[in-house]
């Protein structure tokens, strides 16, 4: 079974929500996501999603776009990513879900990316610039190699459109809780649980809302709803200030263990 799978069963029969930070593969280098992945896992993370860093990153604002911006400065690439999973892997049992641009996967190759992402240990990938109707190459690379590929529904999305994202998904379906680019906001949308309760109307995949979120209490709210809570912009801008520092792990780890603590009270 694909451990993204067994972590949200396990959750869901405990009653609990899934928490998944993000973080940008290579910021500031690959050593030191390493660590922070384990870092995460042992604050309680029960996902970690992580970034390829792109020169064109549209979906994110500022925070990840610096963020990439150093990463790929220092070297970093999609091979140099998945050979940082491959280290890591018998060392962590937490799913881990990549997060890129189609254009990197693409020139990688959709099938050598699918066989070597998977021989590392990667158990899911999200392409956001990527839809279910030009995704089949992709999807039937990923299926063949028991990868899960995880599509994004937007709060623009009509029911129709829910239905044929929810059926393409596989390990979760993304939910992007605001209009726009990924970076904290102050507040969660008004219209976030109409919404979670239009996509359970049309499917029982587990259900993880993502961009804007950024403080505890707004995890709490969200964990209310939704089956897992995906942080990016907060960490990445926490790392951002914490860079050179003695204490970067333990600051990092300090912010999930508490956005974790806020998905157990929200359950």
């Amino acid at each position: 079974m694909n451990r993204i799978d067994e972590r949200f069963r396990r959750l869901r029969k405990a009653g609990e929500r899934a928490l998944m930070p993000y973080l940008t593969a290579g910021d500031p280098d690959l050593p030191t996501t390493r660590s922070l992945i384990l870092e995460f896992e042992r604050r309680g993370a029960d996902l970690v999603e992580i970034g390829v860093p792109f020169s064109d990153p549209l979906a994110d604002g500022v925070t990840i776009q610096r963020a990439s911006q150093r990463a790929l400065r220092g070297g970093t690439t999609l091979t140099r990513i998945l050979d940082m999973v491959g280290s890591l892997r018998p060392h962590c049992r937490l799913p881990l879900v990549v997060m890129s641009y189609v254009n990197p996967i693409f020139r990688f190759g959709f099938a050598r990316f699918a066989k070597e992402a998977t021989a590392a240990g990667v158990d899911g990938v999200i392409v956001p610039d990527l839809p279910p109707e030009e995704a089949a190459e992709l999807i039937d690379a990923t299926t063949a190699q028991g990868l899960h590929t995880v599509f994004l529904i937007a709060p623009t999305s009509s029911r129709e459109r829910v239905q044929k994202i929810a059926a393409a998904s596989k390990g979760f379906i993304y939910y992007v809780s605001l209009r726009g680019v990924t970076g904290a906001r102050s507040r969660i949308s008004d219209d976030l649980e109409a919404a979670v309760r239009m996509i359970r109307a049309e499917t029982d995949k587990p259900l993880a809302v993502g961009f804007g979120i950024s403080t505890a209490e707004q995890v709490r709210v969200v964990a209310k709803v939704a089956d897992g809570v995906i942080v990016g912009s907060a960490i990445v801008s926490l790392l951002e200030r914490a860079a050179g520092q003695a204490d970067l792990l333990e600051r990092a780890g300090d912010f999930v263990a508490s956005l974790k603590g806020a998905t157990r009270n929200g359950s």
